[in-house]
């Protein structure tokens, strides 16, 4: 069993003044594997000032300190990918392969940073002006522990790339994931008091980011329910907030679609990180002349997901991140029976073999409508829901029937159509005939998934200010 019972502050690691052990279960077995020693307010206060202190001399390095502070990070988070992929599959369950993948790609977002900073006009003349745009000031970055390094390191390379310092408040749920990216961090040796992480409760750690006077900025990935506290929490300082926040996509194939291909990948897209993905495309709105189809193919397609130990390279599905966790699904799946949905394969319980840890049966319920709990919550679990439509601009209004916004999904073999719907579907991130990665172009939600965009020039403009000199000759002294 391991324990971490350091947080970094100002360039060190550091006992916290906190004093709980946090309980860290592996869900494949649901056995205890480690514990983590959580910070407390006074944790954060101590990084905060650290990040406050770093601030002044940080925000005026140039591009190209900071493009070798992002190397040097990509660098060192490289080095130690693999150990960061064994350990996603141990504390979260994610498959090895995917795992493996995602934590090299976590070191090349710093890369990917870095290009948009050194394109970015950090300077530009508006009318007869001089518009700078300047950091924000220190970052209060909260992230969850679906894909905590992923999150973090984006979040991080950005503000960096702004010129801000940053307080971290990761999951507690994926402590040795941090332990490892903070190791990373200080090997990468950036000026102390830029980066800070302390491990800690939401309503702790994240409450006393969220109200502090001197952050200035939050940056949250998560539920809407939490994002929505944090902008209350934020306004009485003005906090700027980025929200990327909770989703129920849509995925509507077309009746000219190759569903063949389309409904395998609608189950894929469902389906996606075990099934706790916000982008998961977890309502497939299909043609009802073509429903037996849809059922058939999607029916072969889950019972064809390989459940079960992460580690084993031909598992696709691990389990649920905790056994809270697994309750909520199971509560799902029980409220689409108890209200009717058809339950094409899945259903309650775990499948068989995996009794010991989290495993939830990959689920796909038919019949499902509009006003149904699991046409309109988000579920976080592979649970897929079937909802048909009789017409191209019914299939629309379903799709854009509910408080979300983030990620939706069309497919169809005329692409002219696939762009007509695309452009009308409510959506921060519309995928045609697939699921694409493009981590330039803009991420977030309309509606109620969320305030603003990450990634490319949009997510780094949310760390910048813009500062306009007017005046005869004005000009930007750097």
């Amino acid at each position: 069993m391991y324990i971490i019972d350091h947080i970094y502050i100002n360039g060190q690691f550091v006992t916290p003044h906190g004093t709980e052990m946090f309980d860290l279960l592996n869900p494949s077995n649901g056995q205890l594997a480690g514990q983590v020693r959580l910070g407390d307010a006074e944790d954060a206060r101590r990084a905060i000032a650290a990040a406050k202190a770093a601030f002044p001399a940080f925000s005026r390095t140039t591009k190209a300190q900071r493009g070798a502070m992002l190397q040097r990070l990509h660098d060192a988070v490289l080095a130690r990918a693999d150990e960061a992929a064994a350990a996603l599959v141990e504390e979260y369950g994610g498959p090895h392969n995917t795992s493996v993948a995602r934590s090299r790609y976590t070191a090349n977002m710093f890369l990917d940073v870095k290009q948009v900073m050194d394109d970015h006009a950090y300077v530009k003349t508006i009318n007869k002006s001089t518009v700078v745009l300047e950091p924000v000031g220190v970052v209060g970055i909260i992230t969850p522990w679906n894909s905590s390094a992923w999150f973090i390191a984006n979040k991080v390379a950005t503000a960096i790339a702004a010129g801000c310092t940053v307080v971290v408040k990761p999951s507690e749920l994926s402590a040795r994931q941090n332990q490892i990216l903070a190791e990373c961090f200080h090997a990468a040796d950036l000026p102390p008091g830029v980066l800070n992480i302390v491990n800690g409760r939401g309503d702790v750690v994240g409450a006393e980011l969220s109200t502090h006077p001197d952050i200035t900025k939050i940056s949250f990935t998560g539920s809407t329910p939490v994002g929505k506290h944090i902008a209350r929490l934020g306004v009485d300082t003005m906090k700027r907030v980025t929200l990327e926040l909770g989703g129920k996509s849509a995925n509507v194939i077309l009746d000219d679609a190759d569903f063949a291909r389309a409904i395998p990948m609608a189950v894929a897209a469902c389906y996606m990180n075990n099934g706790q993905a916000c982008i998961a495309g977890s309502r497939l709105l299909v043609p009802s002349h073509r429903l037996d189809e849809v059922k058939r193919l999607a029916k072969m397609a889950a019972e064809a997901v390989v459940v079960g130990d992460p580690h084993d390279a031909a598992v696709t599905l691990g389990p649920i991140v905790t056994h809270q966790q697994y309750e909520r699904v199971q509560h799902y799946i029980r409220t689409g029976i108890e209200e009717g949905a058809e339950l094409v394969t899945g259903g309650l319980g775990k499948p068989a073999g995996l009794a010991a840890g989290y495993f939830v049966k990959p689920t796909v319920f038919a019949g499902v409508t509009p006003s149904m709990t699991i046409a309109k919550e988000e579920i976080f679990g592979p649970v897929l829901s079937i909802m048909r439509y009789e017409t191209e601009e019914e299939a629309i209004a379903i799709a854009n029937g509910t408080p979300y916004g983030l990620q939706a999904y069309v497919s169809s073999t005329d692409l002219a159509r696939a762009n007509r719907v695309a452009h009308q579907l409510v959506a921060g991130r519309v995928h045609i005939n697939g699921i694409h990665d493009d981590l330039i172009a803009p991420f977030g939600g309309f509606k109620q998934s969320g305030i603003g965009r990450e990634f490319g020039p949009y997510g780094l403009d949310a760390y910048l200010e813009p500062k306009a000199i007017l005046g005869e000759h004005a000009q930007y002294q750097k």
